[in-house]
């Protein structure tokens, strides 16, 4: 009985050095995983709002049919359309829920403003709609995964969307380096304000839609009231950010 008890013993000895060794491993796989899958979802949701900024602002019309649900199927289509595949709900279903939750409830609290006729430009821009979006999802994830916008610092319109040490030092020498492959996103385990975190940015790039807002000639006053960056088509303009805490 004594041999068959050290025998077991040692069995579980060494598989939970196995364990230790292969948790974090499958545990980082499976963050990267969700991370890569969020930022897309919410880069998707962002998408609707873009392609249909000049009917939201069109003073003839009244409702625009972009109720939330219309804009989360919409951010399903594009979803698929970026990724090749449906989202999928079976694995990491509270996370993936709280951002098309996050997305139904900004579009549905802004129904009276982009449906209001004989008003053109509402203000209602992607940038504003992502932040909404991001700090509800943020509350309905109770702070264990933050996900937001940012930029370099001389694109930065809204001080909410400053860089953290972190993502400027990621921008700075990673994105914006020649040698840095374009559009990888880059990950690590690091902290957020002494707090451990895994942390997840990946760059975005100005197309031609960003440009009536962020082109050039710099210095001349956007739509919003904004002094346009001078910025180009392809050039690096953001980030979405996003932080899974332990």
């Amino acid at each position: 009985m004594k041999a068959i008890t050290r025998v077991t013993l040692f069995f579980f000895i060494i598989v939970s050095v196995i364990t230790s060794f292969s948790m974090p491993v499958v545990m980082a796989d499976e963050k990267e995983v969700l991370s890569k899958e969020l930022s897309t979802l919410y880069r998707s949701a962002r998408k609707v709002i873009s392609v249909n900024q000049k009917h939201i602002n069109d003073a003839s019309i009244g409702d625009k049919g972009l109720s939330g649900k219309a804009v989360v199927d919409k951010a399903k289509e594009n979803y698929k359309a970026s990724t090749g595949a449906d989202l999928n709900l079976a694995t990491n279903t509270q996370a993936k829920e709280a951002m098309l939750s996050a997305v139904n409830d900004v579009m549905d609290e802004a129904q009276e403003l982009i449906n209001e006729s004989g008003v053109g430009f509402k203000g209602f821009l992607p940038a504003i709609f992502a932040r909404q979006v991001a700090t509800k999802f943020t509350s309905k994830m109770d702070g264990k995964i933050k996900i937001k916008l940012t930029a370099p610092k001389k694109y930065v319109r809204n001080r909410a969307n400053r860089p953290d040490k972190w993502e400027h030092k990621t921008i700075e020498s990673k994105f914006k380096s020649s040698s840095y492959e374009k559009g990888l996103p880059f990950f690590e385990n690091t902290t957020v304000k002494g707090k451990p975190a895994y942390r997840y940015i990946l760059p975005e790039y100005y197309s031609k839609s960003c440009l009536g807002c962020h082109g050039t000639p710099k210095g001349e006053v956007d739509i919003t009231g904004g002094k346009k960056e001078g910025g180009v088509l392809g050039e690096l303009g953001g980030a979405i950010s996003l932080s899974i805490f332990e």
